[in-house]
């Protein structure tokens, strides 16, 4: 405990349809080390949103003390992230005119406030605003406005909404498990701060994050994340076809995915077997190897090909240079690369968490991109802005009023 400073601590809590993953980061010098990291099966989520709160908080609470344990310290607060057929990403932008002929930090807030003035149903909310770019007067390209000259200020940005009800149940899993949740983070904007070189989101890269139940979208372009979305197919529907196909129990088809899984028939011999235990107390049966693999081919080439739909559907395919990058905990599934590569028509590469220190042989797994990308999405974000414990009529109350506050000091 005594070499772990507790300030420096930053929890990412992925929460999944699979695994809820809690990972414990601490800052140094040098950079983020992994000192704990704790997991337990998910049992209350579907597609990515919690359809059963007491079931997640259980596994919540399970990963986070097992995360503890082997942290030696006391977990309170954590990045929580979202994923979920619900979620929507759009891109907008706003202008202002500088008031002082100097871009000021008030300016940039503004001329966000003013991209994110767009009609967003009742029951959506925002979760990021993530700027892209800043244009001064005809100048366009510039990352960093402050202290720039100029008249008038425009603001590209990415806004990404989901339905508030699985934003709050996901934060009123967390404060039931007792914790509070710093930020909720968009899963696929986490797995890229862990997988991605700043090189790749430079040129262009597709990022696709395939979990349990969701498989999630991240387009990069000149640095800045121009699309996003995700599908609400994921690595369950695999298991699924395993056990329909060879009619074997769900955790056995889930073990036989993992032991003997591929999805490239050209890379299994022909006289490999595998072996399948039964329902209903029947005798185990041995299998052909070929025959897991075509149950397994056309889903996996089913999802890649809806994720090259929504590549074009963004118009960006002519723009990711460098190609895809596949992560989350169906990849690991042999074959994946190359099939995702005949699909892309791209190079397409395995994406692991980089740039950590600590514990990385444990952590060096499609796996857990997403929990180590929470982590290094918080250590960047310390302190931005805390999110409310679930919402009671006071919280929004103070948040109206302080908006009210800085409306007015904006005029006076």
């Amino acid at each position: 405990m005594s070499s772990v400073k507790r300030d420096n601590l930053i929890v990412g809590l992925d929460i999944g349809t699979t695994k809820i993953c809690a990972i414990v980061g601490n800052l140094t010098e040098e950079g983020i080390d992994i000192v704990g990291i704790g997991t337990s099966p998910s049992r209350g989520l579907r597609k990515g949103v919690v359809i059963n709160i007491e079931s997640t908080v259980a596994s919540v609470k399970k990963a986070i003390e097992e995360a503890e344990l082997m942290a030696g310290c006391e977990i309170k607060s954590v990045y929580a992230g979202i994923a979920g057929g619900h979620i929507k990403g759009f891109n907008s932008q706003g202008v202002i005119a500088i008031k002082n002929r100097e871009v000021t930090t008030e300016d940039v807030k503004r001329v966000i406030e003013a991209a994110k003035a767009i009609a967003i149903p009742m029951d959506r909310e925002v979760i990021h605003i993530l700027p892209q770019e800043f244009i001064i007067d005809d100048q366009d390209g510039i990352r960093e406005p402050l202290g720039m000259s100029g008249v008038r200020l425009e603001a590209k940005v990415h806004i990404v909404t989901g339905a508030v009800a699985s934003a709050q149940n996901i934060v009123k899993s967390c404060n039931r498990a007792g914790l509070e949740v710093a930020d909720i983070v968009l899963e696929q904007l986490a797995s890229s701060e862990a997988v991605l070189s700043a090189d790749e989101k430079e040129l262009g890269v597709a990022l696709v994050d395939i979990g349990g139940g969701t498989t999630d979208i991240a387009i990069f372009v000149d640095g800045a994340i121009k699309h996003t979305s995700v599908l609400s197919l994921g690595g369950n529907h695999l298991t699924n076809d395993i056990a329909v196909g060879l009619r074997t129990p769900m955790a056995e088809a889930e073990r036989i995915k993992q032991k003997y899984g591929c999805c490239l028939s050209s890379l299994v011999g022909k006289d490999e077997t595998i072996e399948v235990p039964s329902v209903g107390g029947r005798k185990p049966r041995v299998l052909s190897r070929q025959l897991l693999c075509e149950i397994l081919e056309p889903r996996v080439e089913e999802i890649f090909t809806l994720v090259n739909r929504e590549i074009m559907k963004s118009g960006l395919e002519d723009q990711i240079a460098s190609g895809v990058v596949i992560t989350g905990g169906s990849t690991i599934l042999e074959g994946m690369p190359e099939l995702a590569e005949q699909i892309f028509n791209l190079p397409v590469r395995r994406g692991l968490p980089q740039r950590i220190g600590g514990l990385i042989d444990v952590v060096n797994s499609p796996v857990y991109a997403t929990g180590v990308g929470l982590v290094v999405y918080g250590s960047k974000n310390v302190g931005v802005h805390e999110f409310p414990t679930v919402q009671s009529d006071d919280t929004v109350f103070r948040r109206v009023s302080r908006r009210m506050r800085e409306w007015f000091g904006e005029f006076f």
